[in-house]
């Protein structure tokens, strides 16, 4: 698919004036559009601006709330329940991310259960987050049912993103994936170019595996290696959804559905940190050591070296740093926006 490289720092302040126009406060719009750049940057655009039209679709219905940053109902010892009160997921979770670390400060563990939730970009972002601040990282989120039990027909578990960051000497070493085979956001990308997806991505509505991305919209995700994605996939539900008293299965509605009808997800934060186990500076060195082993190790093809977790990303976004690509579609749906809200579209769409 073509893309089109739009300026980092222009795009941040686009989509900033697209959420000022629903009443988000201009700080805190520039933040939640930082964090949806930044996974184009990476390479995960099924996580970034596209989202944008969505969010503000759901801004606009009263789903998600415009102003709040979460409310902590429960506390104890190191450990922190937020109610989100379907605030923007990025603010929210940045109140969740403040307290585990002062948790893990505290305690040497710091775990926060977020409910009401909203849609947060890429767990591996909430990961890394705290990974640079010293602890290892781990965030769980949940979404509505879109994968089947193994030889099932109707959706029972949403695909429950997994991240783990753990630092490192230079960059954190982050873990981020889905449970499922790939990400709905992947197939509504495909869906919007008029591309097919691989047979082993999505059924349909009657769990016959397809590679038309409208039937798979439609249908369901295929859980990554099978029943141990599944398995991950409900216990992932019991964590963020259960430990927050929030929603798990069902209760957790379409994202891309009726727009005045709260997401309600649930998150999951825990920090450990790492000088409460051995000398950090001891630890880092041995994670840039399996690193080093990791990616001198020798390739089938010398023309793609082997790479460690996180690479990809960390390597899309070095070679993304002043100009982010975008493709046609997602500009377009941009624009669409941008003429709704009545806000200048600043970019060109290649044709």
């Amino acid at each position: 698919m073509t893309k089109h490289r739009v300026p980092v720092a222009d795009l941040v302040a686009f989509a900033a004036s697209l959420f000022a126009t629903k009443g988000v406060r201009p700080d805190d719009a520039h933040y939640v559009s930082q964090c949806l750049v930044l996974a184009d940057q990476e390479g995960v655009p099924s996580h970034g601006v596209m989202l944008v039209p969505m969010y503000l679709s759901r801004l606009e219905a009263g789903s998600v709330d415009a102003r709040s940053q979460g409310q902590v109902v429960s506390r104890k010892g190191g450990v922190a329940v937020v109610d989100a009160e379907n605030g923007l997921g990025q603010l929210t979770s940045r109140t969740a991310i403040a307290l585990a670390l002062e948790g893990a400060r505290e305690h040497g563990l710091g775990a926060v259960a977020v409910r009401r939730g909203f849609h947060f970009g890429t767990a591996g972002h909430w990961a890394s987050e705290l990974a640079r601040a010293g602890c290892i990282g781990i965030v769980l989120t949940n979404t509505r049912p879109l994968m089947p039990g193994i030889g099932g027909t109707e959706p029972l578990v949403g695909n429950n993103p997994l991240a783990i960051a753990v630092p490192a000497p230079d960059v954190p070493v982050v873990l981020d994936m889905a449970l499922s085979a790939a990400a709905m956001g992947k197939i509504r990308i495909a869906a919007a170019a008029g591309l097919a997806i691989p047979g082993d991505w999505a059924t349909d509505k009657n769990g016959v595996p397809t590679t038309d991305p409208a039937a798979a919209i439609e249908g369901m995700l295929l859980p990554a290696a099978g029943p141990k994605g599944f398995g991950l996939a409900v216990m992932i539900d019991l964590l963020a959804g259960g430990l927050s008293s929030g929603g798990v299965g069902s209760a957790i509605k379409p994202l891309y559905g009726d727009p005045g009808q709260p997401y309600d997800c649930a998150h999951f934060f825990l920090a450990i940190q790492v000088d409460a186990f051995r000398s950090p500076a001891s630890f880092e060195g041995l994670v840039g050591e399996v690193v080093e082993r990791i990616r001198t190790s020798r390739p089938v093809d010398p023309a793609s070296p082997v790479m460690a977790p996180g690479d990809p990303a960390s390597n899309a976004r070095r070679l993304a740093e002043k100009d982010c690509p975008v493709d046609p579609a997602t500009l377009r749906s941009l624009e669409h926006a941008a003429q709704r809200a009545n806000v200048p579209f600043p970019f060109s769409i290649p044709t």
